[in-house]
């Protein structure tokens, strides 16, 4: 590893720069101006089915989307523990790193030719911007116990995630002028805003990851290359770090429960917007400005778990918040009118900040101290949160398809965080251990 100073103040808030870079991705593509441009352009004129014709397949428009990016997410489940081995045995952590950032953000910028005759042009970019997403943020987790000793993991993890929040609010509001004042800049065609929006995030994503590219350190390779083949200095790598992991038992005890809360919190991510505007037709505006306030009251959640996991600990911290998430599934099912979603969104953005900040630190404190094969140790973190979204987002669209009723789908995520809940107190005989790794 090149040389640096764990808990040095530049290096972090390099380190949460590239959050503040790829978080745009995940708001504008991911969570609003994207999900809102594509139902607006593929929606039934007639009043009937929303359907439309995929490479000759009929298919309903938000199941077309969600499997989507379950395909993404499932490709890079599949092609992470190799490519991480890679990075670890070969010393290519921060070019790989570099690759999925070129990739995610030139397919951003490719959706700005997305239209409803480009439809399969429109899916394999955003495909191809998830996988890219996923990938950097792979390798972008795995600096934690590198650049911060455990006392300082969680209040780090928190900074990254606050970055990321106060980052992709900022673009955010710059694309929103677009959309909701195309005549300020005399724009006629109704679609230009949506796709000029992608085309920002893309220059957004490509030009802030610059900043950690150049300040992070690369890894040595942890293999000696000299006369061992690649394939094999990557199986090696593997292999040892899945032995590792299997004989962790605070890792092997967390890893289920975390797959579970996943598929619940990313699939809720992804389809809220839809939700709203589906079932309670709520208009672009609101959508819009409902999912800057989730951001932004994700920057206290973050802050606010990080705080009470040094009193209660990591996992009764993650156990409460939980529970709390199956009761946000049951609430939606329920929901009514659009005062009852915001009130429900700001509740989401609370916790979203909270479980996600928390997980990444909590799986960084049961790492083996001193290790420097980082990447392919998160790997399996990412990999299990990847699955989960693959899960999920499955579920939830086939139980759409079958029952034509998104409501359904989202009481179902609750059963996911029921068994996180009983999964994560199987995990609670660890949580002394990890609060004192937070006052060490």
């Amino acid at each position: 590893m090149e040389e640096y100073q764990k808990n040095d103040k530049k290096l972090i808030r390099s380190w949460a720069m590239f959050d503040w870079a790829n978080s745009a991705y995940n708001l504008v593509i991911t969570s609003t101006i994207f999900p809102i441009y594509y139902i607006a352009i593929t929606k039934s004129s007639s009043g009937t089915e929303d359907y439309v014709s995929f490479f000759g397949f009929e298919v309903i428009n938000t199941v077309l989307s969600n499997y989507a990016l379950a395909a993404a997410y499932l490709i890079m489940v599949l092609a992470l523990p190799f490519l991480s081995a890679f990075a670890d045995a070969n010393g290519k952590k921060l070019q790989v790193m570099k690759l999925f950032t070129y990739i995610g953000s030139i397919a951003c910028m490719g959706l700005f030719f997305f239209k409803l005759d480009t439809l399969e042009w429109g899916i394999i970019c955003f495909t191809l911007a998830a996988m890219g997403y996923i990938g950097g943020v792979a390798v972008n987790n795995s600096y934690l116990p590198v650049i911060a000793t455990p006392d300082r993991q969680d209040a780090v993890s928190a900074k990254g995630f606050a970055y990321g929040y106060i980052g992709c609010v900022t673009i955010q509001l710059i694309c929103f002028v677009f959309v909701l004042k195309p005549d300020w800049f005399g724009i006629e065609d109704a679609s230009f805003p949506a796709r000029l929006s992608f085309l920002l995030v893309g220059l957004w994503w490509l030009g802030f990851s610059l900043i950690p590219f150049k300040a992070l350190p690369n890894n040595h390779p942890s293999i000696s290359a000299k006369g061992v083949p690649l394939l094999q200095r990557v199986t090696v790598e593997f292999k040892s770090v899945l032995q590792q992991v299997r004989t962790n038992q605070g890792i092997k005890r967390f890893l289920p429960a975390y797959f579970f809360n996943s598929v619940g919190v990313q699939t809720i991510m992804v389809v809220a917007t839809m939700f709203g505007q589906k079932e309670l037709d709520l208009e672009q505006q609101s959508l819009i400005i409902t999912i800057i306030l989730i951001q932004l009251v994700a920057i206290i959640g973050a802050f606010i778990m990080s705080f009470l996991a040094k009193y209660w600990g990591n996992i009764v911290v993650l156990l409460l918040v939980t529970l709390l998430w199956a009761s946000i599934c049951i609430s939606a099912y329920y929901l009514t009118n659009a005062t009852q979603f915001y009130g429900l969104a700001v509740m989401v953005g609370l916790l979203m900040g909270g479980i996600q900040s928390l997980s990444r630190s909590t799986y960084s404190k049961m790492l083996p101290e001193d290790i420097e094969d980082t990447t392919a140790f998160f790997s399996f973190y990412d990999i299990t949160e990847k699955l989960g979204i693959v899960v999920g987002l499955i579920c939830f669209g086939l139980i759409e398809q079958i029952t034509h009723n998104i409501r359904y789908s989202a009481l179902s995520l609750s059963i996911f965080f029921i068994l996180g809940f009983l999964l994560l107190l199987r995990v609670l005989k660890f949580n002394s251990v990890l609060k004192a790794r937070s006052h060490e």
